[in-house]
């Protein structure tokens, strides 16, 4: 079990003090971060919660998760390790070389 939880189906409206202070009803948090999209800097719906121990971390699952934030049904549940990315080269061009002749 880790300490990182992914907090889903969060409403836009949810800041990361809102989210801490859910959260900190179930132990200590040590950090809160609601995703948000880099163009615009509106909310993705989720985010993630990091507990300061398993222990609060479990007790975070069983005792948010299916319950509601500004009437959404927040999903909570361990977080996943981030998926390495597959970096294949740089990408952009023309595309060059498909026999267009002008």
């Amino acid at each position: 079990m880790g300490r990182k939880l992914y907090v889903g189906n969060l409403p836009y409206s949810v800041s990361e003090q809102s989210l801490q202070d859910t959260f900190s009803a179930c132990g200590t948090v040590e950090s809160a971060n609601v995703i948000t999209d880099r163009d615009t800097g509106q909310s993705k719906g989720f985010g993630f919660v990091e507990m300061s121990s398993d222990s609060e971390a479990q007790k975070a699952i069983q005792e948010l998760n299916g319950s509601s934030i500004d009437g959404r049904e927040i999903k909570v549940n361990e977080a996943k390790p981030k998926a390495p990315r597959d970096n294949r080269g740089g990408g952009g061009g023309y595309g060059g070389g498909r026999g267009n002749r002008w």
